[in-house]
């Protein structure tokens, strides 16, 4: 490259992109006065822009897009007046735009997404004719739209996600000829209907997001007059009424998301929409989940384009039986009918559709066996068919999908054994079979599921023995084999599983002693083996030495354990004058016990009978939390649970239980924590827990509907929490390292990792900064994040959350929280703060694009998941860093890389922002004001940077 003119010798280019440079951009470049392009992109700059850049009054190019730089953008950039691009992409710049940027009437391309900028988007932009790209999205803008946008005839892309914009968008952005590409999506636009005209005045436009606003009303016919779309996102509004057929005349339209909306089809008219998607033949991509659709979907949906990919219909009022003409999509790769009103048998012909890796059925009426041809299905990685009505056999023929990585088939009438080959598939991470009618032995196969993080077998009908192979799963994570008929001891391997965290084997015939080696397992935190017959000395280590974590009762041969089990000690023999003494000694003590106990039975029985007569004085109900449910009593939440039944249990927390329930009147199911009243803090984890959660709302975190303080039919104290069911699981279970550091086949793409990051740092934004009162989540894990069926992440297990400004300032409590994931100035006794909770942000951030837990075994001597990171970053990345199935999907990739950015870039900058978030001092971490802005332009560069890439080529070239 040329960097100085022959004759002059002047520099008129300065590119040093991607050198992993770090410190503050000199003033001195300003002195470069001959200087045409500045790019100093994809480094680690910090400090300001300097305002010496003004001097360049000859630079049409200023790129410095990706560092760590801060401050205002200078109003001396408006003096550079023969500026064609300037570029700021993903900083940390704050403060407004200048106003004095719209005297750079030369300028083509403006880009300075992933910021931290507030203010309003400044008139003068419009002033700008020459724009081309205008890209403002992930920041912090408010404000209305400014009508002078319209203006800008030759933009093609125009960006404005991800913001806090409100107001009516004006109605002449509709008129922009030009425009390609549209994003008004994440911003708080106000309820306005589209114009009737929308897409007549849009002929070029390819890109359409107006997704997560308050659009409402029709959406409009005159959308089919936008003949040039491919991408139509619509979702996440209040649109209402029926889909224009119209959309059938959009020949290259690949994708169509209108879920999360209030359409509705109830009659043949209304379904004519499907008969005219069948001109659609590029079409990819259907989502009209979460709406209001019912009926039976028409026939006609088999004539949709071939080349379907997705099709998501789940959570709506849908009925009749399982629709034939998906028969005809062989490319499907995934379907959702879940939470509809299905029947009949799931048919043969599914086993047909051999690329489908996910498959979401549950939560309809589906009856009959489970087909056979399911077996064909080599590529389904994710088979939901839990709550239904489905009978008969586990066939063997599942054992035939070599790529099954979760099983879900909770919650039927499934009856015979369980067969062995389904843990012959080497991918398995979940199995859950629970609530069923299975019977015979778990088989000594399940050794075989080497991945195996997963097995819930509860409230079936098992016998026999637990296998000891068993304890070969050394993933497994989580046991559940409650409610059966078990018998014998309880295998010592279990001691094996270096990272169980849940056992639950109570409500068996189990019998011998506990193993000490359960005592060992550093990550169980939770142990059920109540109402079985064992006997023995309870462990004095591990999870034993948390009462609130340990169920054991109804075994009444057990015997010693921490005084805080409240466990009979273990008898000791012994002989003569000894024990003589030690029998007069006992006998003083019974005496002592026996008063003192009738003194607390007397205690106990004013306290009832004080607390009935209050009772009687005034209800306990709390005020509802949420619209849903205006009130909610004891009564309710027993009806709703079966009384609590043992087959609604689906987990036991640190203060509680939780159990499903189906509540009268109401069609979904939510999720109701009852509190262990007897537990010693039960009551003001519960309080403090509504205090934190009844004022907060925001999509990704699991919302509350309500609570209830009340009495039980015993006359004691009752509390609970009901919140929404989230039925998918735990971003843990996505994620499976092993212990040798190699991984397994992950289903999670760049793009799923991509959404799931910015989901978290919004939720942990909005905690911070965004509610009444600031909250520290205080145990932010892969475990505490669980997912939606549209893969939208959100935090739950509020159980150490604390109001920041409630915070001690000299907190010396023990550290709570996760080991790995606990900021280092906790172990050192510092006080709870907002940093926290983005140090556990960032090793989550770590682990999800390594594959790696921060307890993996590979970090040892000194070495962790930071460290580990760091020292190959950022060019060994690829060879040492990355998450092996990443590696092979990023290989896959085929989009020509002068035409996107690649996204092995993309991941380095998510890297780059997890090393940030997880400095040693508090004070260098990035805050969680700028995360989401910063995480959202990193997925948004990877998805459209193309546009900005070739129209930069074209200026250049």
């Amino acid at each position: 490259m040329d960097l100085c003119r022959k004759h002059l010798q002047r520099v008129t280019q300065l590119d040093l992109t991607d050198q992993r440079l770090t410190g503050y951009i000199s003033p001195s470049l300003g002195n470069l006065t001959h200087l045409r392009a500045l790019r100093l992109s994809n480094n680690s700059f910090s400090g300001e822009i300097p305002a010496s850049l003004g001097h360049l009054r000859r630079v049409e190019i200023i790129s410095l897009s990706n560092n760590s730089l801060q401050g205002w953008i200078p109003d001396e950039l408006s003096n550079c007046s023969n500026l064609q691009i300037l570029s700021l992409l993903s900083n940390r710049l704050e403060g407004r735009i200048p106003h004095t940027i719209g005297s750079l009437l030369k300028l083509v391309i403006l880009n300075l997404s992933g910021n931290n900028i507030t203010g309003s988007i400044p008139r003068s932009i419009g002033n700008m004719t020459a724009l081309n790209v205008l890209s403002l999205s992930a920041n912090y803008l408010q404000g209305s739209i400014p009508e002078e946008l319209g203006q800008l005839l030759d933009v093609s892309y125009l960006g404005l996600g991800a913001n806090f914009l409100s107001g009516r968008v004006p109605p002449t952005l509709f008129n922009l000829s030009s425009v390609i590409y549209l994003g008004l999506e994440i911003n708080h636009l106000d309820k306005a209907a589209l114009p009737s005209d929308f897409g007549s005045h849009l002929p070029n436009l390819q890109h359409l997001g107006l997704d997560s606003n308050n659009f409402e009303g029709p959406i409009p016919a005159s959308l089919a007059n936008a003949s040039s779309l491919i991408d139509i996102g619509l979702s996440r509004n209040y649109f209402s009424g029926t889909v224009p057929s119209s959309v059938g005349s959009l020949h290259d339209l690949t994708f169509l998301n209108l879920e999360s909306n209030s359409l509705e089809a109830s009659d043949r008219e209304s379904w004519e929409f499907i008969d005219s998607l069948a001109n659609c033949s590029k079409l990819q991509a259907i989502a009209l989940a979460m709406n209001q659709l019912g009926g039976a979907v028409p026939s006609s949906i088999g004539n949709i384009s071939s080349q379907l990919q997705v099709l998501y219909l789940g959570t709506n009022q849908l009925s009749g039986v399982f629709p034939s003409g998906i028969a005809n999509f062989k490319n499907l790769i995934a379907l959702s009918l879940e939470n509809n009103q299905y029947v009949g048998a799931i048919p043969e012909w599914v086993g047909k559709l051999g690329n489908l890796q996910v498959l979401y059925l549950e939560g309809n009426s589906f009856t009959g066996p489970i087909p056979l041809s399911i077996g064909n299905l080599s590529q389904l990685l994710h088979l939901y068919l839990q709550d239904n009505k489905i009978n008969g056999l586990l066939p063997p023929s599942l054992g035939n999908m070599k790529n099954l990585q979760r099983l879900n088939i909770t919650n039927n009438t499934l009856h015979g054994s369980v067969p062995a080959e389904i843990f012959s598939l080497p991918t398995l991470i979940s199995c859950q079979l629970s609530f069923n009618k299975l019977d015979g032995m778990l088989p000594s196969e399940v050794s075989n599921a080497k991945q195996l993080m997963e097995l819930e077998l509860s409230s079936n009908k098992l016998s026999g023995e637990i296998p000891t192979t068993l304890g070969n799963c050394r993933d497994l994570e989580v046991i559940e084999l409650a409610q059966n008929s078990l018998v014998r001891d309880v295998p010592v391997s279990l001691g094996n599983l270096e990272s169980l965290k849940r056992l639950n084997i109570s409500h068996n015939n189990l019998s011998g002693t506990l193993p000490k080696s359960l005592g060992g397992l550093k990550f169980l935190n939770q142990i059920d083996i109540s109402y079985n017959h064992l006997v023995g000395e309870v462990p004095t280590e591990g999870v034993f030495l948390n009462a609130s974590g340990t169920m054991l009762e109804g075994n009444s041969g057990l015997c010693g354990g921490v005084a805080e089990l409240h466990i009979p000690a273990c008898s000791v023999p012994s002989s003569g004058p000894l024990r003589r003494r030690r029998s007069f000694r006992v006998k003083v003590i019974s005496a002592v016990v026996i008063t003192v106990i009738s003194l607390l039975v007397i205690l106990i029985i004013l306290s009832f009978l004080y607390r009935k007569k209050k009772m009687k004085q005034a209800p306990l109900v709390l005020p509802s939390l949420g619209s849903k449910f205006p009130t909610i009593t004891y009564k309710d939440l027993a009806e709703g649970t079966d009384q609590f039944s043992a087959s609604n249990l689906i987990g036991k927390g640190r203060y509680g239980s939780v159990y499903k329930a189906k509540l009268h009147g109401q069609t979904n199911y939510v999720a109701v924590k009852v509190f262990d009243m007897e537990t010693r803090i039960a009551n003001r984890s519960f309080v403090a827990e509504c205090e934190a959660l009844r004022s907060i709302r925001h999509r990704n975190l699991v919302p509350i509907l309500t609570a209830c303080s009340s009495i039980d039919s015993r006359g004691n104290d009752f509390k609970a929490l009901v919140y929404e069911f989230i039925s998918n699981g735990s971003l843990d279970s996505f994620l499976h390292p092993k212990e040798d550091g190699t991984h397994g086949s992950c289903f999670l793409t760049l793009t799923q990792r991509l959404s799931i990051a910015v989901d978290i740092a919004n939720a942990l934004e909005y905690l911070h900064h965004g509610s009444q009162r600031p909250i520290v989540h205080s145990d932010l894990t892969p475990s505490n994040i669980l997912l939606d069926n549209d893969m939208t992440a959100r935090i739950c297990d509020f159980g150490l959350a604390r109001f920041f400004d409630n915070v001690s300032t000299s907190s010396t409590s023990a550290v709570k929280g996760t080991i790995g994931y606990i900021a280092p100035e906790y172990a050192a006794g510092g006080r709870v703060m907002l940093s926290g909770d983005v140090y556990s942000f960032g090793i989550i951030l770590l682990e999800m694009f390594t594959g790696r837990r921060p307890t993996d075994d590979t970090f040892k001597d000194g070495m962790s998941i930071v460290s580990f990171v760091e020292a190959s970053f950022p060019d060994h990345v690829t060879e040492i860093v990355v998450d092996a199935q990443l590696l092979e999907e990023i290989d896959d990739y085929e989009a020509p890389k002068e035409c996107t950015v690649t996204a092995m870039e993309c991941v380095q900058s998510v890297l780059r922002v997890g090393l940030s978030c997880t400095c040693q001092s508090p004070n260098e971490r990035m805050s969680t004001r700028e995360l989401p802005m910063k995480l959202q332009a990193i997925k948004e560069s990877y998805d459209v940077d193309e546009a900005l890439q070739v129209v930069e080529h074209q200026q250049t070239t």
